[in-house]
């Protein structure tokens, strides 16, 4: 077990003692490392009053579902599955710039409905204080709720998350960043079972040939491939350009190109005029 610094010692205490001030607790789970490390410490402290929730959908990959279904069961952790169909919204499908209002209004509206005929007090989600001054519409949604964020509330930053999971030994310590498929399309471009479909398979293609960090940016018959930097070399191989081609071929693109600036996190906010859409 790695030790962790006295500073981030501190912030796992008031952690645990702010989280038994809770009588039950939902955890909006998804496998990501913030939420996994959440949900870890919310059983250890709460025990069976803690309980995780996988919003199931077209926009979570059946990959990242079996995932934290794994972690969980690994490590005792609680959790359900609801079924949410924000894709049957028309302002979700429509894909404004801030579809994420949408989706998090109706993940937290049915995590709500079950926390009220299941007696638990509140909703909890892994916002942490890295997350804070970033474009998030999903955290309107989480306020007009009253979900409450128990990392930033004790403090944690997203390195702080990790250092602490790396710790607890949770697997997900180094995990990439997690975002739903429909981050993939521009915003304005409808969201369809169909595209989310198609860029599920896509990356589930990258990852196969043991790419660990990457993005499918879906732009209609364009497929814009994003990997992390130190992995972009992988492509000056032949064969795996033929592949990468002919795969995405047969799931449905029609042109294959790759980013020359590599992954980043939201770059599909380049598009967005932020002051345009609403912010919290």
């Amino acid at each position: 077990m790695k030790s962790i610094s006295k500073e981030l010692e501190i912030k796992y205490n008031r952690l645990k003692s702010e989280l038994t001030g809770f009588r039950r607790l939902l955890v909006a789970y998804s496998g990501g490392v913030d939420s996994v490390l959440l949900l870890k410490v919310v059983s250890d402290v709460l025990g069976k009053n803690a309980l995780g929730v996988i919003g199931v959908s077209p926009s979570l990959a059946k990959r990242e579902l079996a995932e934290a279904q794994k972690i969980a069961e690994d490590f005792n952790l609680s959790y359900i599955m609801l079924q949410t169909r924000e894709i049957e919204d028309e302002n979700y499908a429509s894909n404004p710039a801030d579809r994420c209002y949408f989706c998090k209004k109706i993940l937290f509206g049915e995590i709500y409905d079950y926390a009220r005929e299941h007696g638990y007090s509140h909703i909890a989600d892994g916002t942490n204080l890295d997350d804070v001054g970033d474009f998030r519409p999903g955290r309107q949604a989480a306020a007009e709720m009253k979900v409450v964020s128990p990392l930033k509330d004790a403090g944690f930053t997203k390195q702080d998350v990790r250092d602490l999971s790396r710790h607890l030994e949770l697997p997900t310590w180094n995990k990439p960043a997690l975002a739903c498929l429909s981050s993939r399309i521009p915003a304005g471009t409808r969201v369809t079972p169909e595209s989310l479909n198609r860029i599920e398979r896509a990356e589930d293609y990258l990852q196969l040939l043991g790419f660990r960090v990457f993005r499918v940016r879906h732009h209609d018959n364009l497929a814009r491939i994003e990997v992390a930097p130190h992995e972009i070399s992988r492509f000056l191989d032949v064969e795996i350009r033929q592949k990468i081609h002919d795969e995405f071929k047969k799931i449905g693109y029609t042109f294959i190109t790759l980013d020359l600036m590599g992954y980043r996190q939201g770059s599909m906010k380049e598009l967005i005029d932020v002051n345009e859409v609403r912010k919290v």
